[in-house]
């Protein structure tokens, strides 16, 4: 690919570092809520990989820890002032 400095976004992209990886997370615990909810928007949704960073494997076992605490009830599935 190459490289266009005259394009306003291709010409500066910046590649992102996954979170995970840098500070040797091997698991994802579910309930850490303090860091799942990090990687979830207001509504309740889980940010995708595009905009944090996360690499696919650290992706995959966030989705599956979100989606535990929800299921236990650690974070809510919506917002409050959403209901």
């Amino acid at each position: 690919m190459i490289n266009n400095p005259s394009h306003p976004k291709k010409g500066n992209l910046k590649s992102k570092d996954c979170k995970f990886t840098k500070a040797g997370v091997k698991y994802i615990d579910y309930k850490q809520t303090d860091v799942l909810e990090r990687f979830v928007n207001d509504q309740g949704r889980i940010l995708p990989r595009r905009v944090t960073g996360t690499s696919a494997k650290h992706q995959r076992m966030l989705s599956t820890a979100v989606k535990r605490a929800r299921f236990l009830a650690l974070i809510p599935y919506v917002n409050e002032n959403l209901r």
